[in-house]
């Protein structure tokens, strides 16, 4: 008899209606994977770009790219885990399951002290923020940067790692409710876009042209309004289209000021293993020292795939929603 396991699956693209909770065989564990039985899957809006047909994908998908759980099986070529590990991953699709094969090379152990669904909420964005802070580029002290959604999941942990880094922090949302959780994160200023104008705003508490970096996973809503805030020779990072994807531009538009553009990608800046763990070691580690908080929002099961993503596209909580096999 066939051993199954439940996960979210799409066989067509479109809203969150498309997907099913549905029974699959049990994956058998390939050369380079690890089996792992998941005890939280983290939601992304990249997950909502795969459901919805923006990002090109093979189908029939499983959804989720992101989780933490033990291993149950270790493939024949994969070194450094094993049966009984705890470990969390970002970038394997498949993670919306109660179990999942996961390319070993974008996993990594979770200390002991550090729970799974805390572990499965930093593989994605709490990795993310950590290469944005320190490579794109690398911010320190006397650096002012602008972090846009600055209370949802990433950009929370933008506004903490800016500024254990000594970076002082404009974070902008969309409520006042919002505006409390930026603050409380560390922002020195936060600005409403709901009620005040996103550039006087800015300008108001920090003067015209005078940001450093602009980090945005909001996309098409902010961009131009974004470079007008930036200091010559400043740097605009886009790594979100929360609010669509940013029109076609001439490279032109940035010679005003001489700005700096660039589109990374997570992947890139994990790519080796050195790289993945160094990464996860200094995030767990301002988790463990309480230095960085990793909230949690929602936890919902498998079954309510759908309205996590609807949760996060209308963008009305703040914080990082899990899913529970």
């Amino acid at each position: 008899m066939v051993e199954t396991h439940a996960a979210v699956e799409i066989a067509q693209t479109g809203g969150p209606e498309v997907m099913r909770l549905v029974q699959r065989p049990d994956p058998v564990t390939a050369d380079g994977e690890i089996t792992v039985a998941v005890a939280a899957a983290g939601v992304n809006f990249i997950d909502t770009y795969h459901r919805s047909g923006l990002y090109d994908m093979a189908l029939p998908l499983v959804l989720g790219q992101e989780g933490a759980g033990t291993v149950l099986e270790v493939g024949a070529t994969v070194d450094g885990f094993a049966p009984g590990d705890r470990v969390a991953w970002a970038g394997s699709p498949g993670s919306y399951a109660e179990r999942a094969a996961v390319n070993a090379a974008v996993a990594f152990k979770v200390p002991d002290d550090i729970d799974l669904e805390t572990a499965a909420s930093i593989g994605v964005q709490g990795l993310t923020a950590h290469y944005l802070v320190t490579d794109c580029p690398r911010i320190g002290p006397g650096d002012r940067c602008l972090v846009h959604a600055g209370a949802g999941g990433t950009g929370r942990l933008i506004v903490q790692m800016a500024k254990l880094r000594g970076a002082a922090v404009v974070a902008t949302v969309g409520s006042d409710a919002k505006a409390e959780l930026a603050r409380a994160a560390g922002a020195d200023h936060v600005v409403n876009y709901s009620t005040t104008d996103l550039v006087g705003g800015v300008e108001a508490a920090v003067g015209p042209e005078a940001i450093d970096v602009v980090y945005d996973g909001v996309g098409a809503a902010v961009y131009d309004d974004s470079l007008a805030l930036l200091r010559l020779c400043g740097s605009m990072v886009t790594f979100g289209n929360a609010s669509g994807a940013v029109e076609p531009k001439a490279p032109l538009h940035l010679m005003g000021k001489s700005l700096w553009l660039t589109r990374p990608k997570l992947w890139d800046f994990i790519a080796t293993r050195d790289a993945l763990d160094a990464r996860a070691a200094e995030v767990f580690g301002w988790i463990a020292s309480g230095d960085l908080e990793v909230r949690i929002a929602a936890r919902l099961r498998l079954a309510e795939a759908g309205e996590a993503h609807r949760l996060i596209q209308g963008r009305s909580i703040a914080g990082k929603i899990l899913l529970i096999p």
